[in-house]
């Protein structure tokens, strides 16, 4: 007889091999094919919502890292909450408008200026969407579970008339208005930026001190003396109105040689140093308010510069005198307005000097600077000039410099319900929890929104002007335009005339002969994306206002959070979300920014390709998201060796549960044996800890219980014995039956927990667990919490066994070492003990050397009475030696009763009865 033959080894026909990168495209289709998105909104529909609104990532290129982190964690949070009590449908969107669709076609030849701006919208249209069937393809790839037929897109009609509304509506309240201001001004794109469209990068600028003699001192300077100013934007002197002090601080009058210059006192060694003033003198000192309404001269133009007052004027830095140009500052424009003085920005749209700089026109702002210094220094204003490197402010999307420049533009107030704003920031819960104040100090400190693009690509301003000039915006007129756009498209705006734009019959007193003309600028796209609240949340059925949650990078504080905030809140009052939970940068393995020029791009596709989707997603679920994190080759491959050892714990349990039916052979509770009982009772706490992981949104607290219960729980101990019963014993024996029970209810609850991490690989393992219902784990949920009699008591009895066994295993790990056992099966353990560990011990039931792995077991005496040579651990010593007997032909124990059945003389007592009970028939 092939002895071998009788063994109830594990079969399954789930593959050891995970082989993911071939594996997961078919297990797509077969969800594409099941319609899993919709069934399993059906399953859980009349549930509590949970609603997850996706921030529309922009529609361009391929997905990288950072796209990937983002939607993988978002597919845990509403896979989770699918399978726990709640409805959780996940609509994604796309960001489709704006200056990067506009380049991207310029890249490609479009020729923009020989052909309408309704047909160049049209191209930017086409192009947008082949980028969302692009990105759309590679998020589905990485398993992430939604509703990807109907997503919402921002240049779709019904979503840009929702748009229109949230304008109306703010305009409605007085949000809304036009003026002539400064603002961030990308001549590199020709457009007016948001806060938010701008990054710092350094800078080299030149640093000049310039001196403005007075002409009228007002009897408390006099003519001639000079005011010192200092500037890093020399191009701006031209705009120069007047010179801003402080009138809270004290100024002085330096006598420097034949002349006497004005700074402020505490900054008077500082610009002496800087001005390398060998011999000054301080002839007077006065109050920065004294000198209000004295009017020195333009350095270089023919024209007064009216020194004002100012609370912006600090003594951080420069001179304690401020070079003012309301064209191009937003504190100058602001303390202009107080003293009327004009808007004055000779700069045009592409960043060049108008005839309104005399001398200058026609220079590009940043080429102006030497020749406007140049002239400075040739009428003798010019006090000193040195350059330096600073941080200054970038366009996000062309990587150039931005200035600051008045032109006229439409923004969205913020001071009119800045504390509006604020209450919702502080009734939002924000995780991690410093978001609040940093967008509590983003709110509070930021100034009005600039709302308007000077581009073609987005959705129109729905502005109207009369002959007069008057601006109109109505219920009537948005209302009208709102309905033209769901119907045809905001396209319309721009093949239509303004008169076919209004409602018919529309008349306006600023009109007497019906003409109206159109706005032609464009919304900031972050109004766009700020809008999904109500054109997605309110829009579609099935979807509610505030969404419980929101989930970005860290860089939306001042993107999407913030745009969303201002615009929800001025349209309801409260925030559109309930909680908002950032996430850090991917970057390399070294800490560093992918780019290209460095080659540390890991790239989501390759990785797929490589490693598998799960592979990527088990990554995800490693990390510290909240912070900035890392991956790279190495770092993935970890990742892949922790994968492959829960592909092999669950490959593991299925093989030995092949003859196992959950209805028939179940062992209750009760009839379990105690290590039975304890490892269900560690399944538990494991149950508990990982879903209250996943309700707190912390997965790496999930990807580490479940590496250590597969590896310590169940590989390094629970499995690692109960092989001896599994293999060996017949198969209905109790003791095996009862371990099956609880391997299947490890397997099942593996399953569900990691479901939303492992999405593929869960449903590969369901197909092949017996008993169980639904083609997917999808459609079920995640494992109830239990409650057992004795818990608490169980694992503080099993924990203790398990430190002696860690002592039994150093000791066995000793002997095999010095060439005593061979395998752990070789060996006899004599314990000695003290009066605790005798008691714990006696307590047990089980075979204490089926637990130890070892063929004989005995405890030899109290812990004073061992021999010299045993092993002391503790307060136990340990005596290894060779077990005496003959070695079991089936199960491999050593026994002295090997031989004692005549029919099978090379096996020992038990496996002499399992084969005669069982397979007598192979004799």
């Amino acid at each position: 007889m092939e002895y071998k033959e009788t063994l109830l080894m594990p079969k399954t026909e789930f593959p050891m091999r995970g082989n993911l990168p071939n594996r997961e495209p078919k297990m797509q289709e077969q969800w594409n094919d099941m319609s899993i998105y919709d069934r399993v909104q059906e399953r859980t529909k009349g549930r509590p919502l949970f609603i997850l609104h996706d921030g529309p990532p922009y529609a361009n290129g391929n997905i990288h890292m950072g796209h990937a982190l983002n939607k993988i964690l978002k597919d845990f949070i509403v896979r989770y909450k699918s399978m726990s009590g709640f409805h959780a449908p996940y609509v994604p969107g796309w960001d489709t408008h704006g200056l990067p669709i506009e380049q991207a076609l310029t890249n490609k030849g479009v020729k923009r200026k020989e052909m309408t701006v309704a047909e160049f919208r049209k191209l930017c249209e086409e192009y947008a969407y082949e980028q969302v069937d692009n990105q759309r393809a590679q998020f589905k790839q990485l398993g992430v579970r939604g509703d990807w037929e109907n997503p919402y897109i921002t240049l779709k009609p019904e979503y840009e008339a929702q748009q229109i509304k949230v304008f109306g509506d703010m305009a409605k309240k007085g949000y809304i208005y036009k003026g002539k201001k400064p603002v961030y001004w990308s001549p590199s794109s020709e457009s007016a930026l948001a806060e938010a469209e701008i990054e710092y990068q350094d800078k080299k600028s030149p640093s000049i001190y310039v001196a403005f003699p007075v002409t009228d001192g007002k009897d408390v300077l006099a003519t001639g003396d000079k005011f010192i100013i200092w500037t890093t934007t020399p191009w701006t002197i031209p705009a120069n109105l007047a010179i801003a002090v402080n009138g809270k601080l004290n100024y002085s009058v330096v006598r420097v040689g034949s002349e006497r210059f004005v700074v402020a006192e505490d900054l008077l060694e500082e610009v002496a140093s800087v001005l390398e003033w060998e011999n000054h003198s301080v002839e007077k000192t006065v109050k920065g308010s004294d000198l209000e309404y004295i009017v020195a001269k333009h350095p270089i133009y023919d024209r007064d510069s009216l020194v004002i007052l100012g609370d912006h004027v600090t003594t951080d830095s420069g001179t304690g005198c401020v070079h003012t140009a309301p064209g191009h500052g937003e504190d100058d424009f602001i303390i202009g307005k107080k003293y009327n003085l004009d808007v004055l920005c000779p700069v045009d749209d592409k960043g060049v000097l108008t005839d309104e700089a005399p001398g200058f026109e026609g220079l590009f702002y940043d080429k102006a600077n030497k020749p406007i210094t140049e002239k400075l220094e040739e009428v003798g204003a010019l006090l000193k000039i040195s350059f330096f490197t600073h941080s200054y402010p970038h366009d996000w999307r062309t990587k150039k410099p931005v200035i600051f420049r008045a032109t006229a533009q439409w923004f969205a107030s913020i001071d009119k319900f800045r504390d509006e704003l604020l209450q919702a920031v502080n009734e939002t819960e924000w995780i991690p929890a410093w978001g609040e104040t940093r967008l509590y100090n983003m709110v509070r400190d930021r100034g009005d929104w600039c709302i308007s693009r000077q581009r073609a690509w987005g959705v129109p301003i729905p502005v109207f002007y009369a002959e007069n000039g008057q601006e109109i915006i109505t219920d009537e007129t948005i209302g009208h335009v709102s309905n033209l756009f769901r119907e045809y498209g905001s396209n319309i705006w721009f093949e239509r005339e303004a008169k076919d734009l209004l409602p018919e019959g529309f008349t306006h007193e600023g009109s007497p002969n019906g003409h109206f003309t159109k706005e032609t600028d464009i919304m900031d796209v972050w109004f766009d994306s700020g809008s999904s609240h109500q054109a997605v949340l309110e829009e579609r059925d099935g979807l509610q206002r505030p969404a419980d949650l929101y989930l970005e990078g860290s860089d939306q504080y001042r993107g999407w959070f913030n745009s969303s905030l201002t615009t929800g809140v001025a349209v309801t009052g409260k925030a559109p979300y309930k909680g908002v939970l950032s996430h850090g940068f991917a970057l390399d393995g070294n800490g560093r920014k992918m780019s290209k020029s460095l080659g540390n791009v890991v790239v989501p596709e390759k990785v797929m390709k490589q490693l598998g989707a799960d592979i990527l997603r088990l990554w995800v679920a490693s990390v510290d998201y909240q912070a900035d994190v890392r991956v790279s080759d190495p770092i993935l491959k970890q990742v892949a060796e922790v994968y492959r050892k829960i592909r092999n714990t669950f490959r593991f349990l299925l093989g030995n549960l092949s003859d196992f039916d959950p209805s028939v052979h179940t062992v209750s509770y009760s009839d379990l044996r105690e290590v039975d009982r304890f490892m269900l009772v560690k399944l538990n706490d494991l149950v508990k800890n990982v879903k209250n992981s996943y309700d707190k949104y912390e997965f790496a607290g999930i990807y580490h219980a479940v590496n250590n219960f597969c590896t310590l729980d169940l590989s390094s101990f629970y499995l690692d014995f109960a092989k001896d019963i599994l293999y060996i014993e017949s198969a209905d024996h109790h003791d095996r039956r009862a371990i099956q029970t609880v391997l299947y209810e490890c397997l099942v609850s593996l399953t569900k927990l990691m479901s939303p991490i492992l999405a593929h690989t869960a449903d590969e393992v369901w197909v092949h667990i017996p008993g169980v219902d639904g083609e997917s784990v999808q459609l079920t949920d995640m494992p109830e919490v239990q409650s057992f009699d004795g818990a608490e008591e169980l694992k503080q009895k099993w924990n203790a066994f398990l430190d002696v066994r860690d002592d039994v295993l150093k000791a066995l790990e000793e002997a095999r070492n010095e060439k005593v056992i061979g395998k752990s099966l070789t060996a006899k353990v004599t314990l000695y003990v003290d009066e605790k560990t005798e008691a714990l011990l006696s307590s047990i039931k089980e075979d204490l050397k089926q637990l130890f792995i070892v063929s004989a077991f005995e405890i030899g005496g109290r812990t004073s009475e061992a021999p010299a040579e045993a092993l002391s651990l503790g307060a136990n010593s340990i005596v290894v030696e060779k077990a005496e007997g003959e070695t079991c032909e089936r199960c491999w124990t050593v026994s002295p009763h090997v031989g004692e059945d005549q029919d099978h003389p090379t096996l020992c007592p038990r496996c002499a009865a399992v084969v005669k009970e069982n397979y007598s028939h192979l004799a």
